[in-house]
C-alpha cells in the first residue's frame, strides 16, 4: 500500500470514530432532561455535529479512542455523559439545586483530580483568552469566558469545559490532560485551532476572513 493510500484510509477512520462518538453523544443528548422542558438546540442535529466535530477534529487518534470507549461504557452501564455534563455545571449556575437534587447522583470527585482537571482548565482559559483578544469579534460570538461570569441563564467556556472533564475516564483525562501539555509545548492554542475548524465548516478560508465577515 503507498503512503497516499494509507494516508487516506486512515482519515477513512478517523472520520468514522469521530462520526461515531458524534452518535454516541447525539443519542445521549436526546436522552438529557431540561429543567425548562426540551432545549431548542436538541432539535438541531447539524449545529450539535458542526460544534462537536470542530472540537474532534483536532484530537489526536489515541483520544478519540478513549473517549469514544468512555461513551460505550457509559451506555453498558447505564449512564449519560452528557447528562453529567450538563448536572456538573449546575454547581456553578444553579448551586442549591445542585447540592439538593443533583450532587448525591454523581460520581464523586477527588481532591487529586480535581487539581488534575483545573490545572488544564487554566491552561484552556489562557488559550480562550488570548483567542478572544486576537479575534474580538469571533469571540463575542463564544461563551463568556470565566466561571465568576456564570448566571443561571449563560454558562461559562470555563465552566462548560470543567463539566465536560469531569465526565472523562481516568484514562481519558490522563491522555487530554498530555494532548494539552504537547500543544502548549509546541505553542500551539486549542482555542484557536477549534473555532479554525468551526469557520472552515462554514465557508470560510480561516479565521481572519470569518472574523472580518462578522
Amino acid at each position: 500500500m503507498s503512503a497516499s493510500m494509507s494516508g487516506d484510509a486512515d482519515a477513512r477512520e478517523r472520520q468514522r470514530l469521530i462520526a461515531a462518538i458524534i452518535d454516541l453523544e447525539w443519542g445521549q443528548f436526546q436522552r438529557t432532561t431540561n429543567q425548562g422542558g426540551r432545549a431548542a438546540c436538541q432539535g438541531n442535529r447539524p449545529m450539535f455535529e458542526q460544534m462537536r466535530l470542530s472540537q474532534f477534529a483536532t484530537w489526536p487518534h489515541d483520544l478519540l479512542v478513549s473517549y469514544r470507549t468512555d461513551l460505550a461504557d457509559a451506555e453498558r452501564e447505564g449512564r449519560n455523559l452528557v447528562t453529567e455534563k450538563y448536572a456538573r455545571m449546575m454547581a456553578s449556575t444553579d448551586p442549591e439545586t445542585y447540592a439538593r437534587e443533583l450532587a448525591p447522583y454523581l460520581p464523586r470527585i477527588s481532591g487529586a483530580r480535581t487539581a488534575q482537571q483545573e490545572r488544564i482548565i487554566v491552561q484552556q482559559v489562557a488559550w480562550a483568552r488570548a483567542f478572544m483578544q486576537r479575534w474580538p469579534k469571533l469571540g463575542a460570538a463564544m461563551r463568556v469566558l470565566t466561571t465568576a461570569q456564570d448566571t443561571p441563564e449563560q454558562t461559562s467556556f470555563e465552566t462548560y469545559l470543567r463539566g465536560e472533564l469531569s465526565t472523562y475516564s481516568p484514562r481519558t483525562l490522563a491522555r487530554y490532560g498530555r494532548f494539552v501539555d504537547d500543544l502548549a509545548r509546541a505553542g500551539r492554542n486549542l482555542t484557536e485551532e477549534t473555532v479554525g475548524v468551526t469557520v472552515r465548516l462554514a465557508g470560510f478560508p480561516g479565521l481572519d476572513d470569518a472574523e472580518r465577515a462578522q
